[in-house]
């Protein structure tokens, strides 16, 4: 068995902490292993465009990825909501730890208390298009940046609050922070979100064995069945599509929460199913949310419209 674990990721003080605590669990769980942190800059990482001019979803995974695929690191530790649908060829999701609050939350005010008009800042589609069903009055900006950047912009008053992932909160120590916590009925959180993924080589069984160890089962089936139903929509950060799976210790059943939204936010479908396999149980959920709930006919889906037959099981 190896006794150093390279550890790839990203270079933001949120993507550190991350790392931090996955290296930390790694020499908990065993004595005298060695981790070596390779910090790798993504596209992600250029704040000159909105994300959907830069490539949408995986520009803050692929260059990590890549440093694993190639041999510059063993794992690569991601925010599980940054990740595409699809794994890259030769890459396993080896481990997810214990998952934190899956929420979102608002900084500089509560849901209850925005006023008309309000601005939210949020670089989210799936967040916009959810608010403003809520409050069709309120107007958006963008914002991107570290988690520094964002939660400042709430507080000092250039908007009227920021939507932010609780859990991103949660492991700064900053949660005093927080305004308020949304309700996943009025606000579905972003598939993984809350959670960590770690990803190493298929064919690297020591490294695997290791990350064995820290990898929480609960936590990794909601995972997987939450990234079915993202396969099965062919969504990504531009389009408004949400998955929450809820689990229950000690029990193999899943409750899979799915959304899919137009970008306005004017058509809103939600849905949820029950069931023990995660990747079938995440294809049903978007099968009911194209077929059942009509998702189909919204622009943006044109991925899953095209994928409809294979859902349905029709010709």
């Amino acid at each position: 068995m190896t006794n150093t674990l390279r550890l790839a990721t990203r270079g933001s003080p949120l993507a550190l902490c991350q790392t931090a605590s996955v290296a930390d669990a790694l020499r908990t769980a065993h004595r005298g292993l060695e981790v070596e942190v390779v910090v790798v800059r993504t596209r992600g990482d250029d704040l000159s465009a909105p994300l959907d001019q830069i490539g949408g979803q995986g520009v803050f995974v692929t260059e990590v990825e890549a440093a694993v695929s190639e041999g510059r690191a063993d794992a690569a530790v991601h925010s599980a909501k940054d990740m595409t649908s699809i794994m890259v060829e030769g890459l396993v999701l080896a481990a997810v730890p214990g998952r934190a609050d899956p929420r979102d939350g608002l900084v500089g005010c509560r849901l209850a208390d925005l006023p008309p008009g309000g601005l939210i800042a949020t670089g989210s589609a799936r967040r916009r298009a959810q608010l403003a069903n809520l409050r069709p009055d309120l107007s958006f900006t963008e914002i991107r940046g570290n988690m520094e950047r964002r939660v400042s912009r709430g507080e000092d008053g250039s908007v009227t609050a920021v939507v932010v992932a609780v859990a991103a909160l949660e492991r700064l120590g900053w949660t005093a922070r927080l305004t308020d916590i949304l309700d996943p009925i009025d606000v579905l959180p972003q598939a993984g979100q809350g959670a960590i993924a770690v990803q190493c080589r298929a064919d690297d069984g020591a490294t695997r064995e290791l990350l064995a160890f820290i990898d929480d089962v609960a936590s990794h089936r909601a995972l997987r069945a939450e990234r079915s139903v993202l396969a099965g929509l062919g969504g990504s950060c531009t389009v408004p599509v949400g998955a929450w799976a809820e689990t229950s210790r000690g029990s193999p059943r899943l409750h899979l929460h799915g959304l899919v939204a137009s970008a306005d936010g004017r058509t809103v479908i939600r849905l949820a199913r029950t069931g023990t396999d995660p990747e079938l149980l995440g294809v049903e959920v978007a099968r009911a949310l194209l077929v059942d709930g009509g998702g189909w006919g919204i622009d943006g889906f044109e991925a899953a419209r095209r994928a409809l037959p294979e859902l349905t099981g029709n010709p």
